[in-house]
């Protein structure tokens, strides 16, 4: 599945909305040392969007619930992740 980065973007906010009603917010700043008005300010940022996905990714319970919270398949998740800066698999070969 191939994904836009504006998509990504979007798929991305979603799961930033989706982190305040799961109540991980409070995970998601003590792991990146960010506040509330630093996540606002940011939240338009591509590379601040980047890293709400991987933190998502530290858990499959909390893929699952951001992809059910938007419809969405796993692998459009990854799609959405990879879309983001940062998000190049790297090759091996």
């Amino acid at each position: 599945m191939t994904m836009t980065q504006d998509r990504a973007e979007i798929v991305a906010l979603h799961t930033l909305a989706w982190l305040v009603q799961a109540d991980l917010l409070d995970a998601f700043q003590g792991a990146t040392g960010a506040d509330r008005a630093q996540i606002e300010a940011a939240a338009g940022d591509p590379d601040f969007l980047a890293a709400v996905m991987d933190f998502v990714l530290n858990s499959d319970a909390w893929v699952q619930g951001a992809c059910a919270a938007q419809n969405l398949p796993y692998d459009g998740f990854l799609a959405a992740r990879a879309a983001l800066p940062g998000g190049e698999l790297p090759h091996w070969t």
